[in-house]
C-alpha cells in the first residue's frame, strides 16, 4: 500500500485489498439506457415504499429519475419532490435527456423548483421562502421539486403530511434518517407510512449508521422493498479500476507531519482534516490546511478564475489545490466551489490534483479522478467511511488503483486519553473487519446436501455430500453449504439472510462489549461467547417480531459470512506468504482455497473468533509496551475500585518501580503486582475525571 517512512514513529496497517474482475458491467446499459443497479431497481417500481441500498457511483441518482418518471406517468402520482442531504448533491438531479438512451421521458426539473440552487442557507428564518415556495409547487402543475433534508422537515412542520399526499417522496442519503425520536425527519417518515398516502423511495451508499439507533423502526422497515447492490458488484463491474487498497496509518505527534508520509502529490487526492473537536485536530483549522500545502511545496498564489492554491513541487511541478476548508470568505469559497462542479471539467484529470476538506467533499460529491481519499481522525460512523472510500472509486479510463487511508494517533505514554485512543483503535480495527464484509461477494448459505443453486457454477459440478461451493459470474455471489446450519423460515428473514447481512455484521463488531473482549481478553473469552451470546443477543434486539428459529438462522448467517470472509483473507495472506499470485477475483479464490480444506459446520464456524486476524496485525503493527498500554487500558475498565484504595494501590505500586526499576504489569499472574496496576489505571481515571470536570466548570465560568 503506503510507502513506508521513518518507521520508528509510524506505520501502515494495510486492512482491506481487493483486486476485481473489470467485467465492464457496471457501465453497460440496456435498451432503455439503465445500467445493472439501474434495472434491478426499475424492476421494482410498483412498489410503495423502495429501499435502495447501492454503493457510490453506482447510479443511485438516475435509478430515481427512470422510477420516478414511472410513477408520475403510469402510477398516476401527482408529484415527485427529491430531497438530498445537502446544496451541493441537488446537482445530481439536473435536466437529463434519457430519451436520447432509449427511455421513454426525459427528467426535467424547472430552474424555480431545485430549491438546491436558490440563495439562503437552510436556517428556520432563511428557509421561510423555501417552504413557501414548496407550497407553490404543490398547488401547482410542475411535477418534480428538488430540496434539502433541512427545507423539507420545515416544510412538513409547516405544510403537515396531509399536504404531501398522492406524492412521491425521495430521500437521498436515507441513512440521516433513524428511529430516534429526536430525529426529526424520522418522525416525520413515520407519520407519512402511518398515514400510508404516499409513495417513499429511499436510497443509501449505506445502511449503517455511527450510533445504534436504527434507521427504521422494524415495524416500518418490513413495508419496504429492498434493492441490494453490492459494493462487490460495482467494483467488479468497472472498466478501468481494478484494485482498491484500505489501510489505517497509526502515528505519533502532530498529524501534519504524518500527513507528509502518505500524502503522495502524484495521486489525485481528497485530504479530510479532523473536526476542530476531534482528538487528532490541533484546533486551528485554517492554520493545518496551510501546513499541509506547505508541506508539499512553494506557495505560489491563487488562481483568479478557479480560486485554486498554486504550489510548486520540489521537482518543479505545479499542484493545484482545492481548498474547502476557509470559510472566511464565503465568495472565494463558493469560486472554488463552482470551479470543482464545472461540467466541461469532468473529464480532465488536470484540472485538480488535491482537495482539502472538512466536512464536505463526502456524500455525492462527483470527482472520477479521486485515486486516494486520505482521512485524519477516526470517522465513528461506518456509513461515513463507505461515502468518503466511495470518492476514490469512481471509474475512469486510466485509473487502475486506488486508496483509503484513515491516520490515527497511536496510544502513546505521553498521551493523557489513553482510553480515547484505545477507542479510536478498537474502532479502527472494528472499520477493518467491516470493510472485508462490506466489499465481499454475497454469500448464498444453505444447509449441506440442499442441492445446486440456480445462476451458480460449480467446481467439477454439483456433488451430493461433496465441497461445494458455486460462483455466480454475473453478480459474484458465492454459494456455501454448512452442516447443520438453519434454514430461515419467514420471507422476512429470508430476506435478511440474503440481503441485511452487513448490517448485523455491523452491529456486531461495533458493539463495545464484543470489541473489548473479542481483541483484548482472549485467554478468558470463548469465542461461542460471542458468536452466540452477543451475536444472538444482537440479532433479538434487532429483529424482535421474528421467530427464534428465524432469530437463529439470522445468527448461523452472519457469523458464517463475517468468518468466511476472514478466512478467506487468511488462506490469500498465506498463499503471498508462500510465493502464489492472486488472480482477478482474489477473494473468491480465498473462499474457494478455504472451502476446498474442510467440511464446513456451524460449530466450526462458531468456535472461530472473528478478531484473530485483526489481534494479530495489531500485535504485530505495535510494539510492545504500546500494545501492553492498550490491553491495561482496558483491562482498567472492567475493574471496580474506590478512590481512595487507588490512591494507596498507585502508592504502593511506586515502591514496587524503586524496587523492581518498572511499574507493576496489569497482566502479570500474579494476583498482586496485578491489583497495583489496576489501582494506578483506576486513579489516573479518576485524576483525567476530576481534570475535566475542573476544565468544564473553567469553561462555563
Amino acid at each position: 500500500m503506503s510507502k513506508q517512512t521513518n518507521p520508528t514513529n509510524a506505520y501502515t496497517v494495510p486492512a482491506v485489498s481487493i483486486t476485481t474482475a473489470r467485467t465492464g458491467a457496471s457501465s453497460k446499459a440496456n435498451e432503455l439506457g439503465m445500467r445493472a443497479m439501474q434495472e434491478r431497481a426499475y424492476a421494482k417500481r410498483g412498489e410503495q415504499y423502495l429501499l435502495i441500498k447501492s454503493p457510490p457511483a453506482s447510479g443511485k441518482s438516475r435509478a430515481l429519475m427512470f422510477i420516478a418518471l414511472d410513477k408520475l406517468h403510469n402510477q398516476g402520482l401527482k408529484q415527485a419532490i427529491i430531497v438530498v442531504p445537502e446544496r451541493s448533491i441537488g446537482g445530481s438531479f439536473a435536466d437529463e435527456p434519457l430519451s436520447q438512451f432509449g427511455f421513454y421521458w426525459d427528467w426535467k426539473v424547472a430552474p424555480q423548483w431545485n430549491l438546491c440552487n436558490a440563495p439562503g442557507v437552510d436556517e428556520p428564518k432563511v428557509a421561510k421562502s423555501k417552504v413557501e415556495a414548496v407550497r407553490q409547487f404543490l398547488q401547482g402543475e410542475d411535477k418534480v421539486l428538488v430540496c434539502t433534508h433541512a427545507t423539507f422537515r420545515f416544510a412538513v412542520d409547516e405544510l403537515g403530511v396531509q399536504a404531501f399526499d398522492g406524492r412521491l417522496i425521495a430521500i437521498d442519503e436515507f441513512h440521516h434518517v433513524s428511529s430516534d425520536t429526536d430525529n426529526k425527519l424520522g418522525s416525520q417518515l413515520g407519520a407519512f407510512i402511518a398515514r400510508d398516502k404516499v409513495h417513499v423511495v429511499a436510497m443509501t451508499g449505506s445502511y449503517f449508521r455511527g450510533d445504534s439507533v436504527a434507521v427504521l423502526a422494524p415495524t416500518d422497515e418490513a413495508k419496504f422493498e429492498t434493492v441490494t447492490y453490492t459494493y462487490y458488484e460495482q467494483l467488479n463491474g468497472y472498466n478501468w479500476l481494478k484494485t482498491l487498497d484500505i489501510g489505517y496509518f497509526f502515528y505519533t505527534g502532530r498529524y501534519v507531519e504524518a500527513v507528509e508520509k502518505v500524502l503522495d502529490p502524484a495521486l489525485k487526492t481528497i485530504v479530510h482534516i479532523p473536526n476542530v473537536n476531534a482528538r487528532e485536530s490541533l484546533k486551528d483549522k485554517e492554520h493545518e490546511v496551510n501546513e499541509i500545502m506547505h508541506s508539499l511545496g512553494d506557495w505560489k498564489g491563487v488562481d483568479p478564475a478557479t480560486g485554486f492554491h498554486q504550489i510548486e513541487t520540489p521537482d518543479g511541478r505545479i499542484l493545484k489545490i482545492a481548498d474547502l476548508v476557509d470559510d472566511t470568505d464565503l465568495a472565494a469559497r463558493s469560486n472554488v466551489l463552482a470551479a470543482l462542479k464545472d461540467p466541461s471539467q469532468k473529464n480532465n484529470r488536470d484540472h485538480v490534483d488535491i482537495i482539502i476538506a472538512l466536512g464536505m467533499a463526502k456524500e455525492g460529491f462527483d470527482w472520477i479522478w479521486c485515486e486516494h481519499a486520505l482521512t485524519i481522525g477516526y470517522r465513528s460512523s461506518l456509513t461515513e467511511i463507505v461515502q468518503i472510500i466511495g470518492r476514490a472509486t469512481r471509474d475512469a479510463e486510466g485509473k487502475e488503483r486506488s486508496r483509503f487511508t484513515n491516520l490515527i494517533a497511536e496510544p502513546t505514554v505521553e498521551q493523557s486519553a489513553v482510553a480515547e485512543a484505545v477507542n479510536d483503535m478498537l474502532k479502527a480495527i472494528s472499520a477493518s473487519l467491516l470493510m472485508e464484509q462490506v466489499l465481499a461477494p454475497r454469500y448464498e448459505f444453505t444447509p449441506k446436501n440442499a442441492g445446486a443453486q440456480p445462476g451458480f457454477e460449480y467446481q467439477g459440478g454439483y456433488q451430493e455430500g461433496g465441497h461445494n461451493i458455486g460462483v455466480n459470474k454475473q453478480t459474484g455471489q458465492i454459494h456455501l453449504e454448512i452442516n447443520g446450519l438453519t434454514k430461515p423460515q419467514s420471507v422476512e428473514a429470508t430476506r435478511i439472510c440474503k440481503e441485511d447481512l452487513n448490517e448485523v455484521v455491523t452491529s456486531f463488531l461495533q458493539d463495545k462489549a464484543v470489541l473489548e473482549r473479542g481483541l483484548f481478553d482472549q485467554e478468558n473469552t470463548l469465542p461461542e461467547e460471542l458468536t452466540q451470546m452477543r451475536m444472538g443477543k444482537i440479532v433479538r434486539e434487532r429483529y424482535p417480531d421474528l421467530s427464534e428459529t428465524d432469530q437463529e438462522a439470522i445468527r448461523q448467517h452472519a457469523v458464517a459470512a463475517m468468518n468466511v470472509t476472514q478466512q478467506a483473507k487468511l488462506a490469500l495472506a498465506q498463499a503471498d506468504a508462500e510465493g502464489g499470485t492472486q488472480g482477478s477475483t482474489a477473494l473468491i479464490d480465498g473462499v474457494r482455497k478455504f472451502v476446498n480444506v474442510r467440511d464446513l459446520d456451524i460449530d466450526l464456524i462458531d468456535r472461530i473468533n472473528p478478531f484473530d486476524a485483526a489481534y494479530a496485525v495489531l500485535a504485530k503493527a505495535m510494539d510492545e509496551k504500546s500494545l501492553r498500554q492498550v490491553q491495561a487500558s482496558i483491562a482498567a475498565k472492567k475493574v471496580s475500585i474506590p478512590e481512595e484504595e487507588a490512591r494507596e494501590l498507585a502508592k504502593r505500586a511506586l515502591l514496587f518501580k524503586q524496587e523492581r526499576g518498572r511499574l507493576p504489569d496489569i497482566n502479570s499472574a500474579d494476583a498482586w503486582e496485578k491489583r497495583m496496576a489496576e489501582g494506578v489505571a483506576a486513579l489516573a481515571r479518576y485524576r483525567a475525571q476530576a481534570k475535566a470536570k475542573e476544565m468544564s466548570g473553567a469553561g462555563n465560568g
